[in-house]
């Protein structure tokens, strides 16, 4: 059997639990299918398949190496109808991370339309407030907000996000209005901050020369979740700075509101990573030049010239947010 078969062997072996019906589906003797998943189990040096009189069920690694699987078929769908005048239909996994509250109040509301253009697209979805690995946890592709540190990773800028100053106004009732910097000494701060214990940067905001400054804030809570930090603001326990586009709902029903709107923290990058790769399977393409239109009202400054489908000189490298503050 070749290699590719042994794949497709494996995945409906995996699929059905059962040596037996995948047989009968593959119009295989099930010696075969079972030679073939012990072949694939001696070149790769792991035990893929657990195997009882009962049932058959994938160990750990097993897990892994299907999903894998999975991708590279699909993949290879891709391949063989890459010079079709019309595309093969889009297929296979596509695993992306993005901040929490980025993926609820935008980009969720408009993913049943993608779905519905892509039934074969199986999308896995993570939303954490946590800076996931990318390579290591198998990712396509994530969104992340806020600066880029250097890496080994392509990244691809949409633009901005501005920020707000925010309160509630049961706060502001008890604390007064602040109406000039120097009238924060008097005012609590929430914290946010994606590694509890780490250094409080207090209040930000950018003076005339373009230049990013900081103001040491007090503060009784300090929180690792976006959710939390709009929380705590809407209950009054203090001021925040956090993207307009997640304020924006609540500042016009007057759940909350804006002070210091001259001192606002400097505006938030957005981009997408994804590894470097000499082809990115075209379902990790779409879904990327998808998410961008989605965004694109959401943004501030959009880059000056697209990305190309393929990594370039051009495009930057770029690692994990340090920032997933986000609406």
């Amino acid at each position: 059997m070749n290699p590719v078969d042994a794949l497709h062997t494996f995945t409906r072996v995996a699929e059905l639990a059962s040596f037996t019906q995948a047989a009968a589906q593959l119009g295989l003797p099930k010696a075969s299918v079972s030679l073939a998943v012990q072949q694939l189990e001696a070149q790769l040096g792991t035990r893929l398949l657990l195997r009882t009189t009962r049932r058959v069920q994938l160990t750990p690694d097993g897990q892994v190496f299907y999903e894998r699987c999975k991708d590279v078929l699909a993949d290879l769908d891709e391949l063989q109808g890459l010079f079709q005048q019309q595309p093969a239909q889009l297929s296979g996994r596509l695993r992306v991370d993005m901040p929490v509250g980025t993926a609820r109040q935008l980009v969720l509301p408009s993913l049943p339309g993608f779905l519905r253009a892509h039934p074969g697209v199986h999308l896995e979805l993570s939303c954490t407030d946590r800076r996931v690995d990318l390579v290591r946890e198998g990712f396509d592709c994530v969104l992340r907000v806020g600066p880029l540190e250097d890496s080994g990773l392509i990244a691809r800028p949409l633009g901005q996000l501005s920020q707000s100053n925010c309160a509630s106004p049961a706060y502001l009732a008890a604390a007064g209005t602040p109406r000039r910097l120097e009238d924060l000494s008097q005012h609590q701060l929430v914290h946010y901050q994606p590694q509890l214990g780490g250094r409080q940067t207090g209040w930000e905001w950018v003076d005339e020369r373009g230049q990013t400054r900081t103001l040491p804030m007090p503060g009784s809570l300090s929180v690792n979740s976006t959710e939390a930090y709009q929380g705590a603001c809407l209950a009054g326990l203090g001021l925040i700075q956090a993207p307009t586009a997640g304020l924006r709902g609540l500042l016009e029903q007057g759940l909350l509101v804006e002070v210091l709107p001259e001192f606002r923290a400097p505006p938030l990058p957005v981009s997408l990573l994804y590894p470097h790769r000499r082809q990115l399977a075209r379902r990790v393409q779409v879904f990327m030049d998808w998410l961008a239109e989605v965004l694109k009202p959401y943004l501030d400054e959009p880059p000056a010239r697209s990305e190309p489908s393929q990594p370039s000189d051009t495009a930057r490298k770029a690692s994990r947010s340090s920032s997933s503050m986000v609406p």
